[in-house]
């Protein structure tokens, strides 16, 4: 059984460990805060199990420590930034906190990220604008990285291009995070270290063939788009949308062959106040939310689940019973904390 422990401790332990990497203290807690937030929602790859890889990435330098993005292009509600590969989950929230002000003002505001570093986990993001009464979009490539074949290929050429959407409503919001593809390269790699194969035909090998042995990504397979060898399209679609929306309108992307890898993002904030009004929106995403959960299923079936409802009751008994870190993620945290000398929290 994994082991658990104090949210607020973890926190405060991930924001000292990468304020001991370099990071400014303010922006290593809302690194930390984001990882945590993702491992209470139950997304145990994107979480402080990213960690090491940050910490890494500060001490080898491609990571930058300080600075600000550069800002390409203002307008007032589109936006350009260039990162300049600073922490991407410090990018997103940055933005994000750009972005709610500019909608509130404009009723919408999009922030485009060209070379951002690493953005985590989308999930994690999408409750700080629900919170506020707005919607959140939160799109994401990595141009320099590639693990899907195209719908009728098996040769990768694009990432899972994750889809994040925030919506609120008239009780808890709905949270939808999402891949183009049927599953991502964290998920295929875990399981191939661990000798396990996936839980369905999610990849194709080399040879075209479904199948479902994590191995065939990096021998010549690939991960299928979302909806697998027969309705693949559907997936495709979303991926070839995501790039348009992330890389395409940063004006980089996979044909300047960057070498680092990062992100392309796209952060749109969207003010209900400024259309319909919030309290309108809220009643209809709830009504809607309420017949969808009324649903007639078949005799035996569990019912009806909204995006976010199991991410929500897992953060909330997270936050009370602390939080069930995955098996080897503290080991390596600690390894970091010795290195930095920072303390590690004990579990609970």
């Amino acid at each position: 059984m994994a082991e658990r422990y104090d949210a607020a401790g973890l926190k405060r332990f991930g924001a000292d460990l990468f304020a001991a990497a370099g990071m400014p203290q303010d922006r290593a807690a809302t690194v930390s805060e984001m990882l945590v937030d993702a491992d209470l929602m139950g997304h145990d790859t994107h979480g402080l199990n990213l960690a090491p890889q940050y910490l890494a990435a500060l001490e080898g330098g491609e990571m930058p420590k300080t600075g600000d993005p550069e800002v390409i292009s203002d307008r007032g509600p589109s936006v350009l930034w260039d990162g300049g590969y600073l922490s991407g989950v410090w990018l997103v929230r940055h933005a994000m906190d750009l972005a709610m002000d500019r909608a509130r003002q404009y009723g919408l505001c999009g922030v485009s990220i060209r070379r951002s570093g690493h953005i985590a986990c989308l999930a994690s993001f999408l409750p700080v604008a629900t919170a506020a009464g707005q919607m959140l979009l939160l799109l994401s490539s990595d141009p320099a990285n590639a693990g899907v074949a195209p719908h009728g290929a098996v040769e990768p050429i694009y990432t899972p291009n994750p889809m994040g959407v925030g919506i609120p409503t008239d009780g808890d919001p709905v949270l939808i995070d999402i891949s183009a593809s049927i599953t991502t390269m964290g998920l295929t790699g875990r399981a191939a270290a661990n000798g396990e194969r996936m839980p369905g035909k999610w990849l194709v090998d080399a040879e075209g063939r479904e199948t479902d042995d994590p191995a065939a990504f990096g021998n010549g397979g690939a991960l299928l788009p979302l909806g697998g060898i027969e309705s693949g399209h559907k997936g495709f679609g979303l991926g070839i949308m995501i790039e348009a929306m992330t890389s395409g309108l940063g004006g980089f992307g996979r044909k300047d062959r960057p070498e680092q890898h990062g992100a392309s993002v796209l952060v749109l904030l969207i003010d209900p106040e400024a259309f319909g009004g919030l309290g309108a929106f809220a009643a209809e995403t709830g009504f809607f939310g309420a017949a969808c959960r009324a649903a007639r299923t078949a005799e035996g079936a569990p019912g009806v689940r909204l995006p976010g409802e199991r991410a929500l009751q897992r953060k909330r008994d997270g936050e009370q019973n602390g939080v069930a870190l995955f098996d080897g993620i503290m080991p390596r945290l600690i390894e970091w904390a010795g290195r930095l000398g920072v303390e590690a929290p004990r579990a609970l």
